[in-house]
């Protein structure tokens, strides 16, 4: 209201004989432009006046005129306020997120399902923080994190995901991608400028280096994993990898991979950073052990919860090496000053109540069912369609038989039918070996699609083409 009444000393200063008119149609534009909207209660017209330096009859003659007018509404003893009949325009903020597709079915992959997300069991986890939060624990929290989140993560991650897991190399983060930055950033000021980026591989990856002024060099995969060759001849020191889950390809990398690469970053003086994306998901086994565990001092590790909570909690965690954990804590603490301390605690109690677990526990029969129905679902309508990768995580690859090619075509009469789906191809950097001419090969998400949906998804898709 202050600010509104600001705009009118302009009319205030005006000459004596204009200065009745100037006020009344400074109030008209403050009115039209939204800086006093509609149900606003005005000042009386001797505080109006007295504010303005003017006399009250000026105000009370611009009250009555723009009450007439319809702009302003007034009753005995009720004041003046702002009335409803002009409605000025009020701006309204984009939203950028990304959002479905809204198709019949969204085959897009990379989210989880959010109407799983626990909202009771948070609810009460929240309360509990707000009753029993120390007044200093809401002040600038540790950049590395609170102590008592890491702690529950250093004891979560070892328990779960085989980590070595020291608390004071742990650093909490809004997520794998803020993990990337500050890696990213960290190693371009030790002059590691150029880093080795699976391929096909997430795109995120490049990006994310890219805006820390490091490049990225696409390397390829075999059977096994990352292929050590072209790795060896690319001269890079530093390449982000998904060993457990490969995304997009769904391999899980050997036990001789996974030596082999630690061989190697050893052999340059090197790091690999390990994107632990959806480890929790294994449907046909326990989930393979973190590279990390192998050797904490050549891997950085990163997770968040973006797959088995929401991606909107912005929460994760890097462990780093002992000789990269100051630089990396630095900069974290001048890019945000911490992560905020009240969600910390809130997801650490989340954690220590064993809420965590039995969320994850929900989410693997959820997306195990999902995947058989896929599964099931591509065997009936597209006789021959092949299902690759591991049991794992929150999406497939399938190859479809010869017939149903060229890609181009598929993709379009896919998209006709309302069905959305992302080609393999969508994944590569340009070096990724092509699938045949006439075959197509789709990264099919199925974790945010209900059973019925995908059934329906399929069978729209095989009618489709």
């Amino acid at each position: 209201m202050t600010s509104a009444w600001e705009l009118l000393l302009p009319a205030a200063s005006a000459p004596a004989r204009a200065r009745g008119r100037a006020l009344q149609e400074a109030l008209r534009d403050a009115v039209r432009s939204g800086r006093l909207t509609a149900g606003t209660r005005l000042p009386s017209s001797r505080d109006l006046a007295a504010d303005l330096g003017v006399s009250r009859g000026l105000v009370t003659d611009a009250y009555e005129q723009l009450t007439a007018e319809g702009y302003l509404r007034s009753g005995r003893g009720a004041g003046t306020w702002v009335g409803d009949a002009v409605r000025a325009p009020r701006p309204r903020a984009r939203d950028l997120a990304p959002r479905s597709s809204g198709d019949l079915a969204d085959f897009v992959p990379g989210t989880p399902d959010l109407s799983l997300f626990p909202r009771s069991a948070w609810a009460a986890a929240q309360r509990s923080v707000l009753t029993d939060l120390p007044h200093e624990s809401l002040g600038y929290p540790d950049p590395r994190g609170l102590p008592r989140l890491r702690s529950a993560l250093a004891e979560l991650l070892a328990r779960r995901r085989g980590v070595v897991a020291d608390p004071e190399r742990i650093v909490v983060v809004s997520g794998v991608a803020q993990a990337t930055a500050l890696l990213a950033g960290v190693l371009h000021a030790r002059g590691m400028h150029t880093a080795g980026v699976e391929d096909p591989g997430s795109p995120q990856h490049s990006a994310l280096y890219a805006s820390a002024g490091v490049g990225t060099v696409p390397l390829p995969l075999d059977g096994e994993g990352l292929a050590l060759g072209p790795l060896r001849a690319s001269g890079v020191r530093v390449v982000v990898t998904t060993p457990a889950h490969q995304f997009p390809t769904g391999i899980a990398y050997s036990a001789r991979r996974r030596a082999e690469l630690l061989t190697w970053a050893r052999s340059v003086d090197g790091l690999v950073l390990e994107d632990d994306y959806d480890g929790d998901f294994r449907y046909d086994r326990a989930p393979v052990g973190a590279l990390q565990g192998l050797d904490p001092e050549r891997v950085a590790y990163t997770g968040s919860v973006s797959k088995s909570l929401a991606p909107g909690l912005r929460l994760g965690w890097l462990l780093v090496p002992d000789w990269l954990a100051d630089d990396v804590v630095e900069r974290k603490r001048t890019t945000d000053l911490g992560h905020p301390a009240l969600d910390q605690a809130l997801f650490a109690r989340f954690v220590e109540h064993g809420d965590y677990d039995r969320q994850l526990r929900v989410c693997q029969r959820a997306y195990r069912e999902r995947r058989d129905t896929l599964v099931a679902a591509l065997a009936e309508h597209f006789p021959g369609a092949r299902v690759t990768g591991i049991a794992a995580g929150l999406h497939a690859i399938a190859t479809l038989p010869g017939r149903h090619g060229p890609e181009e075509r598929f993709l379009a009469r896919v998209r006709e039918a309302g069905v959305a789906v992302r080609p393999l191809t969508a994944y590569g950097h340009g070096g990724a070996a092509a699938a045949p001419a006439r075959e197509v090969r789709l990264v099919l998400g199925y974790a945010h699609v209900t059973p019925g949906r995908i059934r329906a998804g399929v069978a729209r898709m095989a009618q489709a083409v």
